[in-house]
């Protein structure tokens, strides 16, 4: 078993060169599969050693089924590698069939109240810096948090955005999706475009090391680890939904679109979901579309 540990890493290189993953996926990957190889190195019968730690999952460690579908996926690629490198004779993902009923998550959204009280509290943050770098960090942090809102697009996309990205004559951004799918979003509210070209103007004063948008205070890509940093101080201090993540605004955005009556084709596009089934989760949140259609059309309401 201590061999299977070996082939993680050029099993977990193979990912990155062939399917594309991103770097939050890969350390999950790894720490799913490092976790396996510990049961299974710690384990005195090898034989069937994948139900045994399935079982242990699901009956000692309690894991909710969603996980454990989640661990097996990245297992599964690991021993279609290892049968392919012919470092085991047989593929146990063959032998077995596993399967496991995932419970059907809404997304979690922010009330359009808790997004202006944030806009707000983001505006008076740059009416209120004083100094050159407090100007500099409010405007950024302004401007990154207005495109968030107003386009639905993923922290790792704001991330990734560069200044050849930009279509000022349009006010249209080209995004960078999962899956090297490129599409283009177009900046509809004047006030978040404004605050972007403001942003742009004050990127300029301070030393900048890259040609992304979005930069920290060394002049380096903002990440996604500094993004959800700033989201969590910001939602502080504005109050609003303690347990919500950036995520929370691109849920927030697609919930919105739907309920004010964009269609689902179209959402799914401007979202950059490969398939309109995962766009089709977000109309389960739309109760003011569903209020508006039960008032109109429910027979029940003229008996």
């Amino acid at each position: 078993m201590k061999m299977l540990r070996q082939e993680i890493t050029p099993f977990l290189q193979e990912m990155q060169s062939t399917k594309n993953l991103s770097e939050k996926t890969i350390l999950a990957y790894r720490s799913d599969l490092e976790d396996y190889c510990k049961f299974a190195e710690n384990s005195s019968d090898s034989k069937d050693v994948l139900l045994r730690y399935v079982r242990h999952l699901s009956d000692e460690r309690k894991l909710k089924d969603t996980t454990i579908a989640r661990k097996l996926i990245a297992l599964k690629m690991f021993y279609s590698h290892l049968y392919a490198a012919q470092i085991i004779d047989v593929n146990a993902f063959d032998l077995h069939r596993f399967k496991f009923k995932q419970e059907r998550r809404l997304p979690k959204t922010l009330t359009t109240n808790e997004v202006s009280r944030l806009l707000r509290y983001l505006s008076k943050e740059v009416e209120a810096a004083s100094t050159p770098y407090a100007i500099w960090k409010a405007a950024r942090d302004l401007a990154l948090l207005d495109v968030l809102i107003s386009t639905g697009i993923r922290i790792a996309e704001a991330s990734a955005i560069g200044m050849e990205d930009l279509i000022l004559s349009e006010h249209v951004i080209l995004i960078h999706g999962k899956g090297k799918k490129q599409r283009l979003i177009y900046i509809s509210c004047r006030q978040t475009w404004d605050n972007l070209m403001r942003w742009l103007k004050l990127r300029k004063t301070r030393p900048v090391l890259t040609d992304k948008v979005f930069v920290n205070k060394y002049g380096n890509q903002f990440d996604i680890h500094g993004i959800e940093y700033i989201y969590n101080t910001l939602k502080n201090a504005a109050g609003i939904n303690q347990k919500s993540t950036p995520h929370y605004l691109r849920h927030t955005f697609a919930t919105n679109l739907l309920a004010n009556g964009a269609d689902l084709r179209s959402v799914q596009e401007i979202l950059g979901h490969s398939s309109v089934a995962t766009t089709e989760i977000y109309t389960e949140v739309t109760v003011k579309r569903k209020k508006q259609v039960l008032n109109k059309y429910n027979y029940r309401n003229k008996l």
